[in-house]
């Protein structure tokens, strides 16, 4: 599904806005869930529809997921929701990616609140 320029093909692209902030931290919570993310690259949809994406991730042959910025700081979702929802369900795909981007975040902003401390997530 991705090409050499790192160019996805979708039939209709679809952007929603997430509370989503921090890409590392949504990245390695997408790592932790088994999931190999890509920086960068252009998800491409329908009629020559294209955005261009931060992280991408490829969900098997249902499609691709990406994270573009938004002007309020938040990461937008990008991807063929529609496509996306008819081979997995997408409402718990998002909601077990909420958890534990939420998970990590909190840890990871406790670690910052006290200096010399040390978090380690243990799966």
């Amino acid at each position: 599904m991705f090409d050499e320029e790192g160019l996805v093909s979708m039939s209709h692209l679809s952007i929603l806005p997430t509370v989503l902030r921090d890409v590392d931290c949504l990245a390695a919570s997408l790592t932790s869930m088994g999931f190999e993310p890509r920086w960068g690259g252009v998800l491409k949809g329908f009629a020559g529809e294209s955005e261009p994406v931060q992280l991408q991730v490829k969900l098997g042959s249902h499609g691709v997921l990406g994270w573009a910025p938004a002007a309020d700081g938040s990461l937008a979702l990008v991807g063929d929701l529609q496509r996306i929802s008819r081979s997995r369900t997408l409402q718990r795909l998002l909601s077990e990616l909420t958890r534990h981007y939420a998970s990590r975040l909190a840890l990871l902003e406790a670690q910052a609140s006290f200096d010399g401390a040390s978090v380690t997530l243990v799966p």
